[in-house]
């Protein structure tokens, strides 16, 4: 998969995995939802119940901040639609307002619970460093 179709199926896909590491080398793998805009690929720790704000993602990013963000499909009954798309990159939290806010808008316009829950913790933003991907043979749009 060349890097314009990774890019297109990257910003098409509802859900990806964040992979950081933590201070000790292991790693760390959770669900994300993002947006997508030129390099950068944002997300925001939002109100779902989590038991601490002190979240393990932003400590790994504060103390490693290369990162991989991957999605995916998987189709039981036709392998031939299988794919993925990992990014590669640096990430960091926002501390500019209107940065964060900017990014805000961008994850509400995906997302409709954001419209109506605007999340109100920290702004993550990744520089894409390396996109890759790859599809079945045959697969659509590759």
């Amino acid at each position: 998969m060349d890097a314009t179709a990774a890019r297109k199926r990257l910003s098409e896909a509802r859900v990806a995995r964040l992979a950081t590491v933590t201070a000790e080398g292991r790693p760390h793998l959770v669900p994300v939802v993002f947006a997508l805009e030129g390099d950068t690929i944002y997300f925001a720790i939002d109100a779902k119940p989590k038991r601490t704000t002190d979240l393990q993602r932003l400590r790994n990013i504060a103390a490693n901040p290369a990162v991989s963000l991957l999605a995916d499909h998987y189709s039981d009954d036709d392998w031939t639609r299988l794919w993925w798309v990992r990014a590669d990159g640096v990430a960091r939290t926002v501390d500019d307002a209107r940065k964060s806010d900017h990014a805000l808008d961008l994850l509400a316009r995906r997302y409709a619970q954001y419209r109506s829950a605007r999340p109100q913790g920290p702004v993550v933003a990744i520089t894409i460093q390396r996109i890759t991907g790859w599809a079945a043979a045959g697969n659509p749009a590759c």
